[in-house]
């Protein structure tokens, strides 16, 4: 792939901040507010208004919740309806080892994750993890 082609991919907006844009847009417009007027509510200028319509911009979660207030409209309106099974990236519990998901869900992977790092000491750490890695290969 040319430079010129990655440089593009870098700037195409995430279809995310594509749709969270759109839905912006939408339920602005369903309100009858204008971009002007969300804006000054906003302490923005309305060209960064519209910048997240058109998923330019990125909108902050701080700044997705004033949008939300100032529309009247919950935050989980902007997401409703985004199909992201077309996005390739897997969560990260679809990413991970699933005997490691499968552990952390139980009682006591929670407890052993929680009680694990509060050992200060490196050596009893050391040894902790030799204890349960010969327990786990004793059958």
């Amino acid at each position: 792939m040319n430079k010129q082609t990655m440089d593009d991919l870098e700037r195409s907006p995430n279809p995310v901040d594509l749709y969270v844009g759109k839905r912006i847009r939408d339920r602005r417009k369903e309100v009858q507010v204008t971009q002007e007027k969300l804006a000054e509510h906003l302490g923005l200028t309305f060209q960064q208004v519209q910048k997240y319509e058109k998923g330019a911009n990125r909108v902050s979660a701080s700044k997705l919740y004033e949008i939300a207030r100032a529309l009247n409209a919950s935050i989980e309106y902007f997401f409703r309806g985004f199909d992201d099974r077309d996005l390739t990236a897997p969560s990260v519990v679809e990413a991970a080892d699933p005997l490691v998901h499968e552990f952390i869900t139980t009682a006591e992977g929670q407890s052993l994750t929680s009680a694990f790092p509060k050992i200060r000491d490196q050596d009893v750490r050391g040894r902790v993890l030799e204890l349960v890695k010969a327990l786990a290969d004793d059958k």
